[in-house]
């Protein structure tokens, strides 16, 4: 087959409204896509300056002390316990993997993926690269037949949506009914809110939910978010090591591969837990900001309970959201653009400096129905 027509990039609907923002007498406050803006660590910095010499090809899988130091954070900070190297594998981001995976894995016409009915566009993109079917939904139940791929995502971009143990384990139980391989996509596993706070937000690998057995299950992350890395592209998968295998064969045909100073970069990073800490610092404060403005300001915030960004609505169009924030010159994500479901829906991250989370509550503030009473 080939590869059929894509959708336009979905963020290029968005120009009109930024330009409305810039026209803000105070400036625009760019609260859409969750870009890091904090320093990368040092200690990530000086790994990098030290493997500068970089003269010769790196592996497709990632180096040993890579492999190793994914295994020890799986132990030590998500719970999941006797992996070993042949578990682990680099990839050069979690998007790229995200696309691929349907590809590498020979899906097909006949074939369908499935990802969360509110979802980060590139699950379905994987699925048209594959030409396979996608299908948008959180039931396990309403999975078809046919389906041969399942991506969750917990926690969920855009919405923050945390997926306890028995969801999880009734995912991979429906998985396993379907012959599919699954995979949940957790790259906002630290950063957990509320009730989260204080506990381990769930891995798809935690023996709970797999009853030991790995196969046909993976989990991917990235240290974009947990290290402020997200220029370094580094990001990791975890696993069925037969799976990866499989995986790895088309990937060292494709030729990707994390360079090697980024790959001792990720060694560094998942081996140094004080700086994760306090970036989850950083966001929170942020959260704690931001969070009640947009609600005195009319937005209903749903989920929410992990990740960088507050989902809310108000019950109007995405767009129709868009454009009143667009005239305080605050620019946020429109819903629709993570599908049908979240078509009344808008995405605020909490990616922005503390001064511009600042200023975007107290403009949310002073517009908002409670203050314009009082004003009168």
């Amino acid at each position: 087959m080939t590869l059929g027509e894509l959708p336009d990039y979905p963020w290029d609907q968005l120009t009109p409204y930024i330009d409305q923002a810039n026209a803000h007498p105070d400036g625009a406050l760019d609260l859409s896509i969750g870009s890091p803006v904090d320093p990368t660590p040092e200690v990530v910095r000086a790994a990098l300056r030290e493997h500068a010499d970089a003269h010769s090809y790196p592996t497709t899988i990632g180096t040993p002390e890579a492999r190793d130091a994914v295994v020890a954070w799986f132990a030590r900070c998500r719970g999941v316990s006797g992996l070993q190297r042949s578990n682990a594998m680099l990839t050069v981001g979690s998007k790229e993997f995200v696309a691929t995976t349907a590809f590498f894995l020979r899906l097909g016409e006949g074939d369908t993926v499935v990802y969360p009915a509110r979802a980060y566009p590139t699950y379905e993109i994987g699925a048209v690269f594959a030409g396979a079917q996608g299908f948008a939904g959180d039931d396990p139940a309403a999975w078809p037949e046919s389906t041969r791929l399942i991506w969750l995502n917990s926690p969920g971009n855009p919405d923050g949506r945390v997926l306890g143990v028995e969801e999880l384990a009734a995912a991979v139980s429906r998985a396993r009914e379907l012959g599919a391989v699954i995979i949940n996509d957790e790259c906002y596993a630290e950063l957990g809110w509320g009730d989260w706070s204080g506990e381990r937000i769930p891995s798809i690998l935690d023996e709970r939910v797999t009853g030991g057995d790995l196969s046909n299950i993976l989990a991917c992350s990235s240290l974009s978010k947990r290290s402020n890395l997200a220029g370094y592209r580094a990001a990791y998968v975890a696993g069925d090591p037969q799976l990866i295998s499989r995986l790895l064969t088309a990937r060292k045909h494709a030729g990707l591969i994390v360079p090697a100073p980024v790959q001792a970069a990720v060694v560094a990073a998942l081996g140094d837990d004080e700086h994760a800490v306090e970036q989850y610092h950083r966001y929170l404060r942020r959260r704690e900001v931001l969070l009640p403005a947009l609600q005195a300001w009319g937005l209903r915030i749903e989920h929410s309970e992990a990740g960088l960004y507050l989902w809310g609505t108000k019950g109007d169009d995405s767009w129709a959201t868009i454009e009143e924030l667009a005239q305080l010159g605050i620019i946020a994500g429109p819903g629709v653009f993570y599908g049908e479901a979240g078509g009344r829906h808008v995405r605020v991250s909490l990616t922005a400096t503390d001064a511009h989370i600042d200023e975007a509550a107290r403009r949310l503030i002073a517009a908002s129905p409670g203050h314009s009473a009082q004003a009168q």
